[in-house]
């Protein structure tokens, strides 16, 4: 008798590809994909799949053991050797401006989804493969990815999860056992590099670019039926899709895109390519290529090469991009309202300014400290503070964790005292001038006379600012040197990584070198710093 492997028992229920239109033509080859929202797509067979880390935590939202997770049959269903019962694996069609301009029919180039798993608790899950080969939409890639950046993306998909950002999710990460060629720098010398899969998991992986795609070629019938579709599935609280109804999707959509760009200021994250075809209809983080997080604070900072010129994609930049990238779903949706009247959709639109900047003042009355926002002195108390900051190579996590270490008994310090506790945060303390010392004990005293104002006691206060300053995130440079003993063959960097992540706003006493600031070493390194799209 054959026993079932415990894959084989997940409750798969694909109704994306049971409810939507498909691709007639059965064949993976390149090509435009007219009126269908996906087209059935088969994983690329590889030669030794290795199993380099999961998550167990996703695990348990696909009611997934340990056990079940760490044998041959996990490795070789998450690289798409076999699929596992129920499975049904498609690409999706879409659409998308890339770094402004439209550049059409995009789709799912190098994922393809397996299909939508019912946990116990009914939850639908898409799970997704990162890097398993061709699909109709390749254009001229392989459909493969590379070791460097699978590491990343699984490693950052579970640390955002654990800092309480919105955002997909990653069950696993193993090796193909082929290699895969890349041209890291785009300098014209490609190399050979251990090629990966990426189980990606989401309740859904639909885009912006998903329905800009039907409403560019004016097929409104397919734009209909996916809108209602995802109306249904991912937002049924709205009730049945309408025209009325598709303004409070909208509306919803702005909201929690706004949310989500408010958790990525927050932590310092910067997304790096913030193309529509990678917005999350959802408002969760996707597509983790050449991301980054902020070491010095520095609100022009990009880590994507591609983006260097123009600086798109910047830190602070990225919550006008994603009202801009708002905009152009409004006009991708307005086809469904049934009326020539847009003032609808640019109220909509208009209130991602207003929960942008409601929730910015939250975001940074948490950071400080402070029970709430009063616009009488905080608004200038936090302009002040971001400008110092930004005047200086100033480690934004490590100064906001240690902001916390003050009291309102600090406030008979001298200058240097009260920036002591500070220190540890500046890369190059030397540039800490008479003038600048001066400025920021101003600026420590008003800061502590506004705590002071509240009467909160402080080890209230520092509990308070510890569970939104986190004092642990995926930097650049550790991402780097998990990767580089990756690529030897040692994944215990990636296992410790992911450990040290769960727990982001903990102490973690041994893991203090984790927490240290960028080392002199790391500011120019490839991967240290900016990072191009090339996997």
């Amino acid at each position: 008798m054959t026993v079932k492997h415990a894959l084989d028992q997940l409750n798969f229920d694909n109704s994306f590809i049971r409810e939507l239109p498909a691709d007639t033509e059965p064949q993976n080859f390149r090509r435009q994909v007219l009126g269908a929202c996906y087209s059935k797509v088969l994983p690329t067979l590889v030669s030794q799949p290795t199993l380099v880390a999961y998550s167990r935590e996703v695990a348990e939202l696909l009611d997934l053991t340990d056990e079940a997770c760490t044998g041959d049959e996990f490795a070789d269903i998450f690289t798409g050797n076999r699929l596992a019962q129920g499975m049904d694996s498609y690409a999706s069609c879409y659409g998308g401006h890339q770094f402004g301009n439209w550049a059409g029919q995009l789709g799912d180039g190098r994922a393809i989804n397996l299909g939508e798993v019912l946990n116990r608790r009914g939850e639908r899950w898409t799970l997704q493969l990162k890097g398993a080969g061709p699909t109709p939409y390749s254009r001229t890639a392989d459909g493969l990815a590379v070791l460097r950046s699978s590491v990343r993306e699984f490693l950052c998909s579970e640390a955002m999860f654990h800092l309480g950002v919105p955002t997909t999710r990653a069950l696993s990460l193993v090796l193909t056992g082929d290699t895969v060629i890349r041209d890291m720098f785009y300098d014209g010398n490609p190399q050979a590099e251990p090629g990966a899969v990426v189980c990606r998991v989401a309740p859904s992986f639909t885009r912006f670019g998903s329905f800009q795609i039907f409403a560019a070629r004016g097929e409104i019938d397919v734009l209909k039926q996916l809108a209602d579709y995802t109306i249904r599935t991912d937002f049924p609280h709205l009730g049945e899709p309408s025209p009325a109804v598709y303004l409070k999707w909208y509306e919803e959509i702005c909201r929690r895109t706004a949310e989500m760009i408010l958790h990525w200021q927050r932590v310092g994250f910067v997304h790096g390519v913030m193309n529509t075809d990678n917005m999350s209809i959802l408002g969760l983080t996707i597509d983790y290529g050449p991301y980054g997080w902020l070491e010095n604070y520095d609100l022009n900072w990009t880590p994507n090469t591609t983006d260097a010129g123009e600086r798109r994609y910047r830190y602070g930049n990225q919550p006008s991009i994603a009202f801009w990238n708002l905009g152009q779903l409004a006009n991708a949706i307005f086809p469904l309202l049934d009326s020539e009247d847009i003032t609808p959709l640019q109220t909509a639109l208009n209130s991602y300014k207003q929960c942008f900047a409601e929730g910015w003042q939250a975001m940074m009355a948490g950071k400080l400290g402070l029970q709430a926002f009063n616009p009488a002195t905080d608004h200038d108390l936090c302009t002040e503070l971001l400008t110092l900051l930004q005047s200086i190579e100033t480690d934004m996590t490590i100064f906001f964790r240690r902001l916390a270490w003050l009291s309102r008994h600090d406030l008979e310090a001298n200058d240097a005292q009260l920036l002591s506790p500070l220190l540890e945060a500046y890369y190059l303390p030397e540039h800490i001038t008479p003038d600048y010392q001066a400025r920021m004990g101003s600026w420590l005293r008003a800061y502590l006379k506004r705590v002071h104002s509240e009467g909160v006691p402080d080890d209230t206060r520092r509990q308070r600012m510890d569970a939104v300053n986190p004092k642990y995130v995926l930097r650049n440079y550790l991402a780097q040197l998990a990767i580089d003993q990756a690529e030897q063959g040692d994944f215990s960097k990636v296992t410790e990584l992911l450990e040290l992540l769960r727990h982001p706003y903990d102490e973690q006493p041994d893991k203090e070198d984790k927490a240290a600031k960028r080392p002199d070493w790391a500011r120019q390194r490839a991967g240290c710093s900016m990072l191009s799209c090339s996997s």
